[in-house]
């Protein structure tokens, strides 16, 4: 019996065991949105054939009407079951890869584009690429019509408890439902701004990583609902206080362990970790454009909040953009602190490792470790130092990444043509708006 074969055995034999009357395929936009396609489970084997069709002219940045045809490839090792029972029985979910009629993968799909980079890193004798994320959300009160409001549900601050953080039991209950889930959390608790919640889970192969992340979203949307809330990865939602960041912890591995580690090397860092190290750096300004996809995102990106504004690297303080955690051993990694959670996942891990694996290719050494208060320094000590700024805008990080081949290659030109046009739509867009501020300050001066 091959592993297939026996992974279909269990998947059926769950089926009956947990009473599943529905499958939801799920897949990832180019934007990063999750889709699906639901299907009673009477079509369980049809969709274990790979022979489950859908409309890919329908999902914005695939293809034309004219080539809409596409196939659901389920990745059996995503299989769940999920814990909540609809009424008329339970759901589970499988994770899809997108593929043409031909049998060739699309190459408008994130995941398979990330699964395309981690081939390269592969072939450059590494085994594995583990992720582990720090996600952030909000919290908001829901109306009597259900919507959304700018009401936050508590003014805690950074690890406060009851009475301040009234989140507590949605965050606890989150957290309940993702270990029923199989996620191992690490971490939970509340964020420095008020209504702002983390929970940490453990660090995974990328490619699992990615999923548990859009696993996660859906669960947190879910439980808030639940408890009257409104939960949004929105990188900036409120003026004045701190916006959401999605904290990437990664490191290589090779049959060795972890490549990023050695006991003899300057901070116990091996070579190939400052080298992917010198990669992160030298295409931060082009990656930022993924890593930071939205108009909102750069609300974020500005001094005073604890958000990178500036490329640098430190072991020891929190103000660059990239910083090397205490732990080492099997433990050793770089913190990008950039990320925000309205990335999309799989370009986000695809153009981060491709950014690295230029630096190992290309022995890009990093400039010196900056150990000062970035955010006190003035312009002039940070032209000494080598330090550059984070695009500013979504229109700066496009230009950035216009001119950077390696990123453009680690998106692919169906990707990275289809992010540009939608990018491009929404900052026109964003341009033309008058904003309430604009208003304020013009309006009776002018």
């Amino acid at each position: 019996m091959t592993d297939t074969t026996k992974r279909i055995a269990e998947i059926k034999e769950m089926v009956e065991r947990e009473n599943v009357r529905f499958l939801r395929l799920m897949f990832t936009d180019v934007m990063g949105t999750i889709k699906n396609v639901e299907v009673p489970v009477s079509q369980l084997d049809k969709v274990l054939d790979n022979k489950m069709m859908f409309d890919g002219s329908s999902i914005d940045g695939f293809v034309r009407i004219e080539e809409s045809d596409m196939y659901l490839y389920p990745d059996l090792k995503t299989w769940l079951v999920f814990p909540w029972d609809t009424g008329g029985g339970r759901v589970a979910r499988l994770i899809c890869d997108i593929y043409m009629p031909n049998g060739q993968p699309f190459l408008g799909d994130p995941r398979g584009n990330l699964k395309r980079v981690v081939s390269q890193m592969k072939e450059l004798g590494f085994t594995e690429f583990n992720l582990g994320p720090e996600p952030e959300f909000f919290l908001f009160k829901l109306d009597e019509l259900g919507k959304p409001t700018l009401d936050l549900n508590d003014n805690g601050g950074y690890f406060d408890f009851s009475p301040q953080d009234l989140g507590e039991d949605c965050r606890r209950d989150i957290v309940l439902e993702l270990e029923k889930l199989g996620f191992e959390i690490e971490a939970s608790h509340h964020e420095c701004a008020p209504g702002q919640h983390e929970i940490d889970f453990k660090y995974a192969d990328v490619i699992e990583a990615c999923d548990q992340i859009q696993t996660f979203k859906l669960v947190v949307k879910t439980v808030a609902r639940k408890h009257g809330l409104h939960a949004t990865f929105m990188p900036k939602p409120l003026h004045g206080i701190a916006g959401s960041g999605m904290h990437c912890n990664m490191s290589l591995f090779t049959e060795q362990g972890n490549a990023f580690f050695d006991p003899k090397g300057e901070q116990e860092l091996s070579q190939t970790a400052y080298h992917f190290l010198g990669g992160l750096l030298e295409h931060a300004r082009a990656y930022t454009a993924i890593c930071n996809p939205t108009v909102n995102s750069y609300k974020r990106l500005v001094p005073g909040f604890e958000a990178p504004v500036y490329v640098a690297w430190s072991g020891q303080n929190r103000s660059p953009l990239v910083r090397v955690p205490a732990s080492r051993g099997v433990s050793t990694r770089l913190e990008l602190r950039s990320v925000d959670p309205a990335a999309n996942p799989y370009l986000t891990m695809a153009v981060l490792l491709a950014a690295g694996l230029d630096g190992i290719n290309n022995k890009i050494q990093p400039p010196a470790e900056v150990n000062r208060n970035i955010y006190v320094m003035d312009a002039e000590e940070r032209a000494a130092a080598n330090i550059t700024d984070l695009p500013s805008t979504l229109h700066n990080a496009m230009k950035a990444l216009r001119e950077d081949q390696v990123m453009k290659e680690a998106l692919g030109s169906h990707i990275y043509a289809s992010f540009m046009e939608a990018k491009g739509i929404e900052w026109h867009s964003f341009r033309q708006q008058v904003s309430e501020w604009e208003r304020e300050q013009y309006l009776e001066l002018f």
